[in-house]
């Protein structure tokens, strides 16, 4: 399939595992990708193998948690002569505890991060689409933002805050022709789960054994969630957090 062919896609948090993958699956059916990371030589080194690949892509480290940073980002790009089709607002990160547990830093960065940053890449992209006349906007949220799991209030109140940010933006934006969705995966095989696994004593065995599809999902099976919501295929889907968990309850 060729449905991003002549299309440019931004994809933050694009060097990590869910990220990486939907810069592959973006590219592969024809996307530019500007593959955002604040990890510059992981994006560097994404870029080159889908380079490699057949595929076209460019990378930029950018300070999600600034401002200025993400309006220069967007001015720069655009000012090549790209638009801007597809955006995947994926990077978010997770701080661990309870409420008596976390530090005013840790909730005031997974806001910055997990929501402000959308926040403000929105700002920045959605007149592009404006003047190009629409536009697909994908935001990762979590199944943890609406079935809270436990001992993770920052996490889980950031991207409960991402499915009404996503319905919202969705319900004022329609009218422009930008469609604007989000997922909600549950337990995904990443690097990073892989090190908290390790960290735990938790094996994958006990993960997968909670699922009642057998397994917990793969970083390509959140990508081709995403690529198709942020297709023409799914031209009418607007404002909907689909979840992807194998039906799994939360862990």
């Amino acid at each position: 399939m060729n449905r991003f062919e002549n299309k440019t896609a931004i994809v933050t948090g694009g060097a990590g595992g869910i990220g990486a993958a939907i810069c592959r699956r973006l590219a592969a059916e024809g996307a530019l990708v500007w593959i955002v990371d604040t990890n510059a030589g992981a994006a560097e080194d994404l870029a080159a193998a889908i380079r490699t690949e057949g595929g076209m892509a460019d990378c930029s480290a950018v300070d999600l948690t600034d401002p200025h940073a993400i309006r220069s980002f967007v001015s720069g790009l655009t000012s090549k002569g790209h638009g801007i089709d597809v955006l995947c607002n994926n990077a978010g990160l997770m701080r661990r505890g309870a409420l008596m547990e976390l530090s005013a830093e840790d909730w005031s960065l997974s806001f910055q991060v997990n929501i402000d940053a959308l926040f403000h890449m929105c700002q920045a992209v959605i007149p592009v689409m404006q003047a190009q006349g629409g536009g697909a906007i994908v935001n990762t949220a979590s199944q943890w933002g609406r079935h809270p799991a436990p001992g993770h209030i920052a996490y889980n109140t950031t991207k409960a805050a991402v499915v009404a940010f996503t319905e919202n933006l969705a319900r004022d934006y329609a009218p422009d022709k930008i469609r604007v969705n989000a997922v909600a995966p549950g337990e995904v095989r990443t690097p990073m789960l892989e090190s908290n696994l390790a960290r735990s004593g938790r094996s994958l065995a006990d993960l997968n054994a909670l699922v009642p599809y057998g397994r917990i999902g793969e970083p390509e099976e959140i990508a081709a969630l995403i690529a198709f919501l942020a297709s023409d295929e799914a031209g009418y889907l607007c404002g909907a957090t689909v979840e992807i968990t194998g039906a799994q309850a939360v862990a």
